[in-house]
């Protein structure tokens, strides 16, 4: 192929990669700039920038929600979810990985089928079984409701990556004294610094949004994380758009820079990871 050939090529694709990202950027544009009109403005026209862009809805929408208080909700349930995911999920890849056998394989293979059943298929016996436990208007139930949907692909994950970490560096631990739980987070987890950071942003990031099972579990309006909060700004009779814009860009904003910071790992993670399984 020419130069010439090559350079068009090349052209045509970063036009196209531009192209895709102001696809996934649209979204982001409607929510900020329609957060900034007042509600007749937005209804005449959703794509046009504001005429005065005010930041009124993003004052009303703080003291409606009570925002510090529902970021707090959502930053506990999210950074304890996600660390009970990592630490659990590493322990157990990392003994199924070093103990193969039958029961282990069994184990692995039971817990990567339990991906593909439907979270909509158990969420009413899901409910029950919380009330019958106590668990049901508490974060720390929908902590542990997080923590049990989310270990079956973190496993995944970990179990591929520490396939590829050798042995000797464990023996060698052991040799100078370290026991089991030592050796793993002292040699083993440090090396799992790129698939963690992978676990730790997916999980961050659907947690952080989802809205289901805030809605399942919490009753009381000083428990509601910023998605269930940020509810009351649309229902059947009446929907303040612009207010509910104004809260979703104040809920996205920090689990955005927390992607940005934390978006190197992603891909190296889960390549890492899921190839070597």
């Amino acid at each position: 192929m020419t130069r010439s050939g090559c350079g068009i090529g090349k052209g045509l694709l970063e036009a196209g990669l531009i192209a895709l990202a102001l696809l996934f950027l649209f979204p982001f544009y409607l929510t900020l700039v329609n957060g900034m009109k007042p509600y007749d403005e937005m209804a005449r026209s959703l794509l046009a920038f504001p005429r005065a862009p005010e930041l009124k809805n993003f004052a009303a929408v703080w003291e409606k929600l009570n925002y510090p208080r529902s970021f707090l909700n959502s930053l506990s349930v999210t950074a304890a979810s996600v660390a009970g995911i990592l630490l659990a999920s590493a322990a157990c890849a990392y003994q199924l990985v070093r103990r193969p056998g039958r029961i282990s394989s069994a184990i692995f293979y039971s817990i990567l089928a339990s991906m593909i059943i439907p979270f909509q298929t158990v969420m009413v016996p899901l409910v029950v079984v919380a009330k019958e436990l106590g668990l049901v208007d508490t974060l720390h139930g929908v902590i542990l409701i997080y923590c049990g949907f989310s270990l079956p692909m973190a496993v995944f994950l970990y179990h591929g990556f520490i396939k590829a970490i050798p042995r000797e560096l464990e023996e060698a631990a052991h040799i100078d004294g370290s026991g089991t739980f030592g050796t793993f987070f002292r040699i083993v987890f440090p090396l799992l610094k790129p698939v963690t950071a992978s676990v730790a942003v997916i999980n961050a990031l659907g947690i952080w949004n989802d809205f289901m099972v805030p809605l399942l579990m919490i009753r009381s309006e000083s428990l509601r994380t910023i998605p269930l909060a940020s509810s009351i700004f649309y229902g059947v009779y009446k929907s303040d758009w612009n207010l509910a814009m104004a809260a979703l860009t104040l809920g996205m904003l920090p689990v955005v820079v927390f992607f940005l910071f934390m978006q190197r790992f992603i891909v190296q993670g889960i390549v890492a990871g899921a190839v070597k399984t």
